[in-house]
């Protein structure tokens, strides 16, 4: 978005540039390209490295979309702490807890031993719209931090984050600190509770403005949470979408049981395979509803319940591709077996598999703070690929398919052929008009995208595998007619 620089009074007569107004754009590129997607409400650190930024150090602490609180915010005790413990329910929070900053030996034994304050540190909390009040163009010049230059204009304290306060919202960007006190070489931050009472994509950043503390380190968690639990904003509609997709496959299930008992006599093994499918797609969608009320109630996510529900989802996506070849070649309405095919086919599907596997995993698991995001863009390459290849296979099949059953003037099968590829052309289509809207939405908001509508990007790949599997089991329903699925004399070697 533009980066403008606060417009309270006192700011008006500074000279703004565009390069300023990016100061702040370009830390949020540098330290949010690492993340992806999925968020954690326990952000952990472990000897965390500042990072050298103008006349500044930063550390990324976290970003979330955030809802606002659903009740006041609770009175401070006679000590200054909050009731942050008490009760966390309707409240929206980051908590602070255990957060230790530790400088080098060499700087901390040439400090004074009865000064009270000899460095600090400050934890910037701000909403991402408000992002052009951290920081300034004065004369040409970009600065985070507050020089002496600025403070004889009485702009600012020298070693402070510059923040403009937001006259309609006091007290934001929030600004906290933790001070090393004399020849001390750790300092912990107070535990402590900050309510947000506004909803939208929140960042945390803690900052340095000493050059002698350079080479500080990080420990420690912050805790983020929203009213409802601890799903990051971005995810919480999904707990509700896992949870009704796990009601249409169970609906879909039982229609497809009645049609299987009731045409028992002319099942066949293509219908056992469908089955299958749905028994998986069931699974998928419990098991992510569970992964996600479990994520949502403690803010963690174990990671063997995580590594199912991955492997399923893999598993399903396989399987569901592999069934659609499957039926385009013919399998199940025009030959018993896909012949010289078989081994293709298998080979597709582990390549494939594996591919998947090794994404999903990357996507739902790790820290929050690690590199994934880069190892990501190795990982999409290939499924992206291997899906290319499904697709032309697919096609390439069903055009073959419906030629000969041209030829063969089997008419109930042709039409059954023709109303599957309309289906599949349609849902192709609709996909190529989705991933065009993906890259519009991540190229246009690179940094504070929509995060309310973020959650139906991996919504919409599980409805289009729904309705797929939806269209199949209408088209391929166990039927009392024996001719039906009688098999064509065709060569089983089709490409």
């Amino acid at each position: 978005g533009k980066m403008l620089l606060g417009k309270t009074p006192r700011y008006d007569r500074l000279p703004v540039s565009r390069k300023a107004a990016m100061i702040v754009e370009m830390l949020f590129l540098l330290f949010s390209w690492g993340e992806n997607g999925v968020g954690a409400s326990i952000h952990e650190y472990e000897n965390g490295s500042f990072v050298p930024r103008f006349n500044s150090y930063f550390f990324h602490g976290g970003g979330e979309g955030l809802f606002a609180s659903k009740v006041v915010e609770l009175p401070k005790t006679e000590s200054g702490h909050d009731n942050a413990s008490k009760t966390t329910n309707g409240r929206s929070f980051i908590r602070f807890e255990s957060i230790t900053f530790r400088r080098p030996k060499d700087v901390a034994v040439k400090q004074n031993k009865m000064q009270p304050s000899t460095g600090v540190v400050e934890a910037i909390i701000f909403e991402v719209k408000d992002s052009n009040k951290i920081g300034l163009a004065h004369k040409n010049s970009e600065a985070i931090c507050c020089s002496p230059v600025l403070a004889n204009e009485n702009l600012c304290k020298v070693g402070e984050v510059i923040i403009h306060e937001d006259p309609k919202n006091p007290g934001w960007p929030r600004r906290l600190r933790a001070t090393f006190e004399g020849d001390k070489e750790e300092t912990n931050m107070v535990m402590q509770t900050v309510e947000v009472n506004k909803t939208g994509m929140f960042y945390l950043y803690f900052a340095i403005c000493d050059p002698e503390l350079k080479g500080t380190l990080i420990s420690g968690r912050t805790v983020w949470r929203n009213p409802d639990g601890y799903l990051p904003g971005k995810m919480v509609p999904l707990l509700s979408f896992y949870g009704f997709m796990s009601l249409a496959y169970m609906f879909l299930g039982l229609l497809w049981f009645l049609r299987f008992v009731k045409n028992w006599r002319d099942i066949i093994l293509l219908h056992y395979q469908i089955t299958i499918v749905i028994g998986l797609g069931m699974c998928e969608m419990a098991v992510w509803y569970f992964e996600y009320s479990n994520f949502n109630s403690t803010g963690s996510r174990p990671v063997g319940i995580t590594f199912w529900a991955v492997t399923i989802t893999a598993i399903k996506k396989t399987l569901s591709r592999v069934l659609i070849l499957a039926v385009s070649m013919g399998y199940g309405v025009m030959k018993p077996t896909l012949g010289g095919l078989t081994p293709k086919v298998v080979l597709l599907s582990l390549v494939y598999f594996s591919a998947s596997e090794a994404l999903e995993l990357v996507e739902h698991l790790g820290n929050i703070n690690d590199l994934r995001g880069k190892m990501r863009l190795f990982l999409v390459l290939p499924v992206s690929l291997l899906d290319a290849v499904f697709i032309l296979w697919i096609f390439s099949s069903l055009s073959k398919t419906l030629e000969k059953l041209q030829i063969r003037r089997s008419m109930v099968k042709l039409e059954l052929y023709r109303k599957f590829t309309n289906a599949l052309a349609v849902s192709v289509l609709v996909s190529f008009a989705w991933m065009g809207y993906e890259l519009y939405f991540n190229a246009n908001e690179p940094i504070s995208e929509p995060w309310r509508s973020a959650w139906m990007i991996p919504a919409f790949w599980t409805v289009v595998s729904f309705v797929l599997l939806v269209v199949i089991c209408i088209l391929l329903a166990p039927s009392n007619n024996p001719t039906r699925y009688a098999y064509e004399s065709v060569d089983d070697e089709e490409g």
